[in-house]
Formats: C-alpha cells, sequence, structure tokens
C-alpha cells in the first residue's frame, strides 16, 4: 500500500469535496465535521478529534490557509505552512478528509459540506458555534468535545521560545 498516496489523496479542493461528499452519502455515511488552524500538531489535538471522528462514520477536517491563520493568529502565525498542516492531519487514521478555507470562518464550508454532526471544544457554547443554524436547520448535532487540560500551539510555542532565551 502506498501510504504516502493515501496520505495525499485525503486532502481534497472544493470541487474533489463536492464529489467525495456525494459518494458518502450514496453510501449512508455520517459526516462529522469539525475545523481549525492545528498549527503544530499536538495530544489536546489529537485527543479532540478521535473523540469528534467517532460520532460518525467519515471525518471532514476544514483548515484554516495560512493567510487565515495570520489574521486570527497574527504575523508570526502560522509555524506550520497550510501543505505540511493539511498533510500531517491526513496521516491520522480517523480523518478521511482535509480541505483547506481562506475566510476567518468555515461558514461557508459547512454550508458545503452540510454535515451530520458539527464538533468543536467545549470552550464553546454549541449555539455560539459556527455553522450551528446549518446543521440544526437540518435536523443534523452540534456537539462540544472536552479539551485536553495543558495542550495548546500557544502554551508549546511559548515553551519552546522559553528554552531559546
Amino acid at each position: 500500500m502506498n501510504y504516502f498516496e493515501k496520505i495525499n489523496n485525503k486532502i481534497l479542493d472544493k470541487e474533489g469535496l463536492a464529489k467525495w461528499l456525494e459518494d458518502c452519502r450514496k453510501n449512508g455515511k455520517k459526516i462529522v465535521f469539525s475545523n481549525g488552524c492545528f498549527d503544530i500538531l499536538h495530544r489536546g489535538h489529537v485527543e479532540y478529534l478521535a473523540k469528534a471522528a467517532a460520532f460518525g462514520d467519515v471525518m471532514v477536517i476544514g483548515l484554516n490557509t495560512d493567510a487565515s491563520v495570520k489574521r486570527l493568529k497574527g504575523p508570526s502565525r502560522p509555524v506550520n505552512d497550510e501543505k505540511s498542516r493539511a498533510f500531517v492531519l491526513s496521516g491520522l487514521e480517523f480523518v478521511s478528509a482535509v480541505v483547506l478555507f481562506d475566510e476567518d470562518t468555515p461558514y461557508n464550508l459547512i454550508k458545503t459540506v452540510q454535515p451530520d454532526v458539527l464538533v468543536k471544544g467545549s470552550d464553546y457554547k454549541p449555539e455560539n458555534i459556527v455553522g450551528y443554524d446549518i446543521v440544526t436547520a437540518k435536523g443534523g448535532k452540534v456537539v462540544t468535545v472536552d479539551l485536553v487540560d495543558g495542550f495548546s500551539t500557544t502554551k508549546t510555542i511559548e515553551k519552546m521560545s522559553a528554552v531559546q532565551h
């Protein structure tokens, strides 16, 4: 099996996503969606995404582009470029597809995906999660998953910075 190819094939553009979603729906798959920057992938991300993926059959991750991350997190971010972040996420067994979005929120992407389940961290209230209206209007669920204490990209960057000084 060519794992490199398998990983790369999970990274979809908007056209590839539409075709892939059509196939999933034809096969009765329950689609889960989550999103984020996932700048430095750490244990907290992996645990959160693994728990999120368990809510359905296929897991779609909306990934902020580099430009989007820069607008949201500041000029020194992202640490890892979008292609690298997409590749690493795609390497996770429970991730079915990764698609980049350039806006500050994944609202338009959620409109395209029309997931059965939308998942974010428990630092959000479900009704305040971007896309809540889209998912609940079609009878889908919006759920939150507890975050793993002690893990964050910002903390990792701060630790690295402290070690260098």
